[in-house]
């Protein structure tokens, strides 16, 4: 399962339009406009199960999603992926360095199965 990202709405929608028109090249959905906002007041469990659906790795901020994550362990239900930000790595309303780093992982790692895997973005 390749690389290809939703933003959650704890980020702007602003990153996934920059990252658009820097490069086109980049499969990137903001959960803000993704099924036209749908799942905007969803749970955790509900994104992680439509993204997986789709095949699209989450972006967060959110760290409470860990524990959602450890019950899809648990239940042996995979996920397509989770790229978790920190403020203290990437401020959350710091768009350029976000858009910059997601960028970034997704030339190194756009071709790897990211099928449950979980990975810490840092600056770039």
């Amino acid at each position: 399962m390749a690389l290809r990202l939703l933003l959650d709405q704890n980020v702007s929608l602003v990153v996934s339009e920059q990252i658009g028109r820097k490069r086109p090249d980049i499969p990137v959905l903001s959960l803000h406009t993704w099924r036209d906002g749908a799942l905007l007041s969803a749970s955790n469990e509900e994104i992680l199960g439509a993204a997986w659906a789709e095949g699209l790795t989450l972006a967060t901020y959110d760290t409470q999603i860990l524990s959602d994550l450890r019950f899809r362990f648990d239940q042996e239900i995979s996920f397509a992926g989770l790229i978790l930000v920190d403020d203290t790595s990437i401020a959350g309303n710091d768009f350029g360095a976000l858009v910059r780093s997601l960028i970034n992982l997704w030339d190194r790692e756009q071709a790897a199965d990211w099928r449950n895997r979980l990975v810490f973005l840092k600056a770039a």
